[in-house]
């Protein structure tokens, strides 16, 4: 695995960047309100922050990241309470339809185009019929004035500070319009939107597609549930 690009900033990285999170993960526990018997895979967990809001619920938390030093704030926060793995989530180490909640916070934008559909699609194939994903990522606007300026721009200097390739893919995400268009291109329903921060942010809610191949042709199939 490539050199942690974390590994400088997990120890602080909460300071930062909990405020903000945590007013969009509590949009998200209110649009899908988890319950003692949900098992829950939260999508480049970072530090554990996301699994923390769910754990007093009693579900099974999991969390995938490729990041060592975050994932080590991670253990430290959730201790047993969660099933951490060092991994990537274009190959989930998970038995299809598993989850009844993926979550995923500002995480696929900072992937490559390709690999933000490898991991949607693992995404789609380890979440139960039932399921639900909880996607929440930067929003490519309007921007309301002057809140949705002024984030805006505190946005950009971080994505910068986080790196060439980084930069380029959160570019090419915004480019793409995002979440909503990204959802659109899987043929994947949404059941609720919020955009918050001044247009900066989206909050979405998709339904599960049910998805096997047909072996005999390869071709894969997916039906909405």
């Amino acid at each position: 695995m490539s050199q942690d690009p974390y590994r400088r900033v997990a120890g602080w990285y909460d300071t930062l960047f909990q405020s903000m999170n945590a007013a969009l993960i509590s949009i998200g526990l209110k649009m899908f309100p988890p319950t003692e018997a949900m098992s829950i895979l939260d999508v480049g967990c970072g530090t554990g922050a996301q699994l923390a809001r769910y754990q007093p619920t009693g579900c099974a938390l999991y969390g995938i990241d490729t990041s060592p030093a975050m994932l080590a704030v991670a253990q430290k926060q959730l201790g047993s309470a969660a099933d951490l793995r060092l991994e990537s989530a274009t190959a989930m180490p998970f038995d299809d339809q598993t989850f009844d909640l993926i979550t995923s916070t500002l995480v696929l934008h900072e992937m490559a185009p390709a690999t933000r559909d490898e991991v949607l699609a693992e995404m789609q194939r380890v979440l139960k019929p039932n399921g639900r994903l909880l996607l929440i990522d930067f929003h490519p606007g309007p921007y309301r004035f002057p809140k949705g300026w002024f984030t805006k721009a505190f946005i950009t200097v971080s994505e910068r500070m986080a790196g060439r390739d980084h930069y380029r893919h959160y570019r090419h995400f915004m480019g793409a319009q995002g979440l909503p268009n990204l959802i659109g291109k899987h043929k994947l329903q949404i059941d609720q939107q919020k955009i918050v921060s001044g247009g900066n942010m989206a909050v979405l809610l998709v339904q599960a597609q049910q998805v096997w191949t047909d072996k005999s042709v390869n071709i894969p199939l997916a039906v909405p549930v």
